[in-house]
């Protein structure tokens, strides 16, 4: 199983909202997930929360991040 860190779509049309999740890369963009590790509301100011223990837990483990995730943990001070 190989094991990605990449963003759930959530919310209305015209109002999206993301999890940032640990997900098996086999599986659909908003399905089945193993662990939510965060949020990201793309609107205004651009919130961003990130449990970075788990986050860091998931990278030693061999997941892949997705490009944007990488972002994200790069501003919320996870990654260097």
């Amino acid at each position: 199983m190989a094991v990605a860190l990449r963003l759930s779509r959530q919310g209305n049309t015209h109002r999206p909202h993301y999890y940032i999740v640990a997900a098996d890369s086999r599986k659909p963009r908003n399905g089945r997930f193993l662990e939510k590790i965060g949020t990201y509301n793309p609107l205004g100011e651009q919130q961003v929360t990130i449990d970075g223990e788990k986050a860091q837990k998931w990278i030693k483990n061999g997941a892949q991040v997705s490009s944007r995730v990488k972002g994200l943990l790069k501003v919320a001070g996870v990654l260097s």
